[in-house]
């Protein structure tokens, strides 16, 4: 907090806080007795904060189980689209224009790649998630893709299956990406 004083937003400095008191007695607290033994025990009241990991952990276990329930029973895909650092610096200062461009040359080059029968020719489905900054904690936008391992084929009766192990070619991905985002923000 110290290092990065005068940084940090005031609900930045409310997370932190009640991270930190989470599950101590500056939240208070109640008395669990056991009837058969008398054995007293004090509980700490928990925060409830969504960015709490003590708090969030059973809620995080249970949401995950629920989307594991809810997958396709096939192979799956990380995909990452980035920007380079000159475009970073632009999408620094107008994030609502770079970050609309970014989201729509993503989805418009992975639909275009894996309906080409060259390479997969079906519909796909995905999803994608924004990092606007890297581990270096850099301005560093970049979307990170979900894709299944295939798709429907055009007549959206049966499924088609990627290579094993292969989604879909990494050039080709990144060729029709750059020329899609230059030519939208241009």
């Amino acid at each position: 907090r110290q290092a990065q004083r005068g940084h940090l937003s005031l609900g930045e400095l409310r997370v932190m806080s009640a991270i930190e008191q989470c599950r101590s007695a500056a939240l208070g607290g109640h008395l669990l007795r056991c009837e058969d033994c008398h054995t007293e025990q004090i509980a700490y009241n928990s925060c409830r904060n969504r960015h709490c990991p003590k708090c969030q952990s059973l809620a995080r276990a249970a949401w995950i189980e629920r989307r594991q329930a809810e997958l396709l029973d096939c192979e799956y895909f990380r995909v990452v689209f980035t920007v380079p650092e000159e475009i970073a610096a632009i999408a620094y200062q107008n994030k609502d224009v770079v970050y609309r461009i970014l989201f729509r040359a993503t989805a418009e080059t992975l639909q275009t790649i894996a309906a080409d029968p060259k390479h997969l020719g079906a519909e796909i489905g995905f999803f994608g998630i924004l990092h606007t900054w890297g581990q270096t904690l850099q301005q560093h936008p970049h979307v990170h893709c979900v894709v299944p391992g295939g798709g429907l084929a055009p007549d959206s009766q049966r499924w088609i299956s990627c290579a094993p192990n292969f989604f879909l070619p990494v050039r080709v991905l990144s060729r029709l990406f750059r020329r899609l985002f230059l030519e939208s923000l241009e």
